[in-house]
């Protein structure tokens, strides 16, 4: 982690020597030319800003040309003054065609940025709106087709009775005892016994003891 630092920290300070020494070249021709005051500070700031748009462009991978283009007049401009004040210039006798640069240079960087910056972006969304759009022929097709026949209506369905209860499975022992109960209550009344009067003398459920008549 700390040789990473050390290399970011190096690239970072080569390049802030290397914009500082660039900006006070651009500053030197620029007061030469004839630029004082604010103006001469303002020069090197239009070339740093067209130096940056440009490489905005080639990241953005959308017309690199231009970007490469622009980058390159930039870089010029900058490396022209670099190699101006490293004494093959002599700045007291500044000669017109520098002077016509120099002059000259804001409205080409404004030309430059506006082109980088406020380029229309290309519009991927024709395929897709032609994909959901109709042909008229389709359209007119359509409209002359007759209408489907409606579909006729569905028959009434007849009530589905409900299903049967399962049956009640019933032990052989209480069948037995349910017998003698029966044979009990016919000795002494008369009558054959019924299903309430069997659910009540062997204590169980209506089910149990449907299913204890039926055996009966």
């Amino acid at each position: 982690m700390r040789a990473y630092l050390a290399r970011v920290d190096a690239v970072l300070v080569q390049a802030v020597i290397a914009a500082a020494l660039s900006f006070a070249h651009l500053h030197d021709v620029a007061s030469a030319a004839g630029q004082d005051g604010w103006k001469a500070w303002a020069y090197p700031v239009s070339v740093d800003l067209l130096l940056v748009a440009a490489w905005r462009r080639l990241r953005s991978g959308e017309a690199k040309a231009a970007g490469w283009c622009w980058f390159l007049i930039a870089l010029a401009a900058s490396l022209g003054a670099n190699v101006a004040t490293a004494g093959l210039l002599d700045l007291d006798h500044v000669p017109a065609w520098l002077r016509i640069l120099v002059a000259g240079w804001p409205a080409v960087a404004f030309l430059g940025g506006t082109l980088l910056v406020h380029s229309s972006p290309t519009t991927h969304d024709e395929p897709s709106d032609a994909v959901g759009q109709e042909a008229p022929e389709d359209i007119e097709d359509q409209e002359d087709a007759p209408d489907p026949a409606p579909e006729p209506p569905a028959a009434e369905s007849a009530p589905v009775p409900p299903p049967a209860p399962p049956p009640v499975a019933v032990p052989a022992a209480l069948v037995e005892h349910a017998r003698k109960v029966a044979a009990e209550h016919h000795a002494r009344t008369g009558r054959a016994i019924d299903t309430p009067t069997l659910r009540v003398r062997l204590g169980v459920a209506p089910p149990m003891a449907d299913a204890i008549a039926a055996h009966l």
